[in-house]
């Protein structure tokens, strides 16, 4: 195999008019794997799903046990290629015998090692289980022909950490699902008729860094002008600010969420914590959405947003991850300027 980097020879040119078998412990209509399989059948490919039903359990450890025994038991001879797509590290550990008979592409999307000792903080690096866990990790990509992954920075992380060959790595960044995510002209409903409407969604976990969003929220308290809709189960985490200029809701649909952001004048995309090394490595997934809707946007001062997004781009806005006070200042000066724009 040539040496090449992580940005040239597309992963789907292995699947191109092949018979693939496409592997997932999530449902088969999550985005990254309709992404993959739409990619797939661009290239001619002939695809056939193992997944999990979208009615069945939301454990992924239960849908990787019926995915194995499936497996095991079915014969792979009608296959020239195995796609093994979200938390491969459930499946290929243990079926690298039979697997690694095929052209093999994993999807190494999430490290359980790195979401679990550096993110989550759940397992001390020496903990016996934490290391178990990077076996899964490096088993799951030791036979791959292909590693397909969310961004360069997450990509130099693993071959630092598992060892991994750098000419295996290929970059593909996350899609939004345009059928509900699209440019839309969207009038304001009556409660935010005259406010600047910040929109953020997301589920608060710690590498978000929902923390700075809130205190950000607490330094523009007074500023009536604006109003923040934030979206995600924040009382399981967080004090609320308790506020008129805020409104909040632990869930909406995807289409009332495409409401919401149509009608914003800013959106906050992230990620804002400033500790988690993971942070600095992923483009939130909200990202792609405020992007497909064409919508103005904040992220976090990182190396992977530098790779999709860059300063100076129209509406796109950097601020220091882990500084609430920056983010607040950036707020009220873009709030600033839309409104001395509508006075004229």
């Amino acid at each position: 195999m040539s040496k090449e980097t992580m940005e040239q020879k597309s992963w789907t040119q292995a699947t191109a008019g092949k018979r693939v078998l496409f592997i997932t412990t999530h449902r088969i209509d999550y985005i990254r794997n309709t992404q993959h399989i739409e990619a797939m059948k661009k290239q001619g490919a002939s695809v056939k799903c193992l997944y999990r039903e979208a009615s069945g359990t939301g454990n992924h450890i239960f849908s990787a046990a019926k995915i194995f025994f499936t497996l095991l038991f079915t014969s792979l001879s009608d296959v020239d290629v195995v796609v093994v797509s979200y938390m491969c590290q459930l499946v290929t550990p243990f079926l690298n015998w039979k697997l690694k008979k095929k052209t093999l592409v994993v999807d190494f999307f999430v490290s359980l090692y790195d979401s679990m000792v550096n993110d989550r903080k759940m397992l001390e690096s020496k903990n016996p289980l934490a290391r178990l866990i990077r076996r899964l990790d490096i088993s799951s990509v030791r036979y791959a022909d292909k590693i397909i992954v969310d961004t360069k920075a997450h990509g130099d992380y693993f071959c630092r950490e598992f060892g991994v060959e750098k000419e295996k790595m290929e970059v593909v960044y996350l899609n939004a699902d345009t059928s509900i995510y699209f440019p839309r002209p969207q009038e304001k409903t009556p409660e935010f008729q005259g406010k600047f409407l910040v929109v953020y969604f997301g589920t608060v976990i710690p590498l978000q860094g929902f923390d700075i969003v809130l205190d950000a929220v607490r330094q523009l308290i007074d500023r009536k002008e604006i109003h923040f809709y934030l979206i995600g189960p924040v009382e399981k985490r967080y004090q609320k600010v308790v506020s008129d200029t805020v409104t909040y809701a632990d869930w909406v649909s995807q289409e009332r969420l495409a409401e919401l952001i149509a009608m914003a004048d800013l959106c906050l995309a992230g990620h804002f914590n400033g500790q988690i090394m993971k942070a600095k490595r992923t483009i939130p997934g909200k990202a792609y959405i405020y992007e497909a809707m064409e919508k103005p946007m904040i992220l976090g001062d990182s190396p992977a947003n530098h790779e999709r997004y860059k300063e100076g781009q129209p509406g796109i806005y950097f601020v220091p991850m882990g500084d609430a006070e920056i983010l607040a200042k950036k707020i009220g000066e873009l709030a600033g300027v839309r409104e001395n724009w509508n006075s004229h």
